[in-house]
């Protein structure tokens, strides 16, 4: 890897920025965990709200996918394209999971609630067959 300067960019820097790449995919795995599985036991309950679990997911997925596609001095960046699409993705995902808990709302619509799970899954399918 080398700065826009030319100058070769010493190898424990590189392993450095991977190391932190690497956390932060983990922490975004953790986040869609949270989401996912907060949303299908509440589905599988049959008591359909949005709980903490829910909004810790949808956060950490959207702040750590921030920081995902930030470059980090790869030689290979990421698609714009796709970074778009899944950042909007999130950015739905995150909306609405935020609003009807902040409005506390004991049930939410059955709709509502199947969405944000088709939403979920289809940016995790973005992220995995979009190349």
């Amino acid at each position: 890897m080398t700065f826009a300067t030319g100058a070769r960019v010493p190898s424990a820097i590189v392993d450095a920025l991977e190391a932190v790449r690497l956390v932060l995919r983990y922490a975004h795995l953790v986040g869609f965990a949270l989401l996912l599985g907060g949303a299908l036991v509440q589905y599988y309950t049959g008591r359909i709200y949005i709980n903490a679990v829910m909004l810790w997911g949808a956060t950490i997925q959207v702040v750590t996918g921030i920081a995902l596609a930030a470059p980090l001095g790869r030689d290979v960046q990421p698609d714009p394209a796709k970074l778009s699409v899944k950042g909007v993705i999130a950015i739905m995902i995150f909306i609405m999971v935020l609003i009807p808990y902040l409005k506390k709302r004991e049930t939410v619509n059955k709709g509502h609630f199947l969405t944000i799970i088709a939403l979920t899954l289809i940016n995790a399918a973005v992220a995995v067959f979009w190349h």
